[in-house]
């Protein structure tokens, strides 16, 4: 009996169901926007160059040099990290972009501009 009681919830998950969805399967056909000679060309580059961005050694930042001083990128930080926050937050930035004054006829409003423009 109490073997019985043990069985008897394990037996009842194994079985249920599974209720996985099928496959989504996008009608749209696949419309390139290279030609076969481009994406050739564009292999022989890499291959000529000698790297290969699948290659576990691919660095792309090997040759990166920065136009910006330390002390620059500190302060760009600095300004955007409460924008950065708000828009990351619980209600994706909502309450941040509801307290920004409407823009004047013609203004482009970016969703990063900053909510406190003297920072």
């Amino acid at each position: 009996m109490k073997s019985t009681l043990h069985i008897a919830p394990i037996l009842l998950l194994a079985s249920a169901s599974a209720m996985a969805d099928d496959i989504t399967i996008d009608p749209t056909p696949f419309v390139s926007t290279a030609t076969r000679a481009e994406v050739v060309a564009e292999l022989g580059r890499f291959k000529s160059a000698g790297r290969s961005p699948w290659s576990i050694l691919y660095n792309p930042l090997a040759t990166f040099r920065s136009t910006k001083t330390r002390a620059e990128v500190h302060a760009e930080y600095l300004r955007s990290r409460d924008n950065v926050a708000a828009m990351n937050g619980e209600d994706s930035g909502s309450t941040l972009l509801a307290r920004r004054p409407a823009p004047v006829d013609g203004e482009a409003r970016s969703p990063t501009a900053s909510v406190h423009p003297s920072r």
